[in-house]
C-alpha cells in the first residue's frame, strides 16, 4: 500500500537572506491526515506558508507590477 502524499507549495524565506522562495512537492501524510514536512526540509528555511496544489505567485513583497502608460 502506498503512502498518501499532499501535493503543496511551500513559500519560504532562507535564515541568511530576505529574499522569498516556493518549492512545490509532495510530502507524506500521517494516519490523521496530518501533513509531514521533513526537518531535512525546514531545516535553514523560515516557512511563509503552505498552499495546496501548485501556486502561480505574480506579485510578493518586493515586487512591482508595472503598468503600461
Amino acid at each position: 500500500m502506498s503512502e498518501a502524499k499532499r501535493k503543496v507549495t511551500v513559500i519560504y524565506c532562507c535564515d541568511d537572506d530576505l529574499a522569498m522562495y516556493r518549492k512545490t512537492q509532495s510530502f507524506n501524510l500521517n494516519a490523521y491526515g496530518d501533513m509531514i514536512i521533513p526537518q531535512d526540509f525546514k531545516r535553514g528555511k523560515t516557512i511563509v506558508a503552505v498552499c495546496e496544489g501548485e501556486v502561480d505567485i505574480i506579485n510578493s513583497v518586493g515586487d512591482k507590477l508595472i503598468g503600461e502608460y
